[in-house]
């Protein structure tokens, strides 16, 4: 599975048998597959959406938004349950291209991306396990 660091954005070759033991890029030394969400910025969201293999869960926020501080720590709680799967968080507000490219209208947003596609949206929080019924039924379409 090739998965992009977070850090240096250099594509890593990572075994599917070792991305759960939080493998680390070979050009730069942090992780790869780290079993928390990553901030992105605008520059680095695009490569690492291409060139990520597994499923990707982006999160777009805002510091001063309630419902996305409260939908946090349940995206967090799946993150460190689903190693198969790459969490992002991406600050409106810090990354306005993003935004825009992305159409996001309202946050909290999440979008779901499989092989550097987009397959699923859902505005508003979320618990966690309904962000996780929400994935497995996105996934399985």
């Amino acid at each position: 599975m090739l998965l992009v660091c977070p850090q240096c954005g250099t594509r890593n070759r990572v075994p599917d048998e070792r991305v759960a033991q939080h493998p680390s890029c070979g050009q730069c030394g942090a992780a790869v597959a780290p079993h928390a969400p990553v901030s992105l910025s605008d520059a680095a969201l695009p490569a690492y959406l291409q060139g990520t293999d597994a499923p990707v869960l982006v999160d777009f926020w805002a510091a001063w938004c309630g419902p996305c501080r409260s939908y946090a720590p349940h995206f967090e709680q799946l993150a460190a349950a689903r190693p198969d799967l790459r969490f992002v968080k991406v600050d409106s507000d810090a990354a306005p291209q993003a935004s825009s490219r992305l159409q996001i209208r309202s946050i909290p947003t999440t979008l779901l991306f499989v092989g550097g596609r987009e397959v699923a949206r859902q505005s508003g929080a979320m618990s966690a396990a309904q962000l996780q019924a929400w994935v497995e039924g996105a996934l399985s379409r």
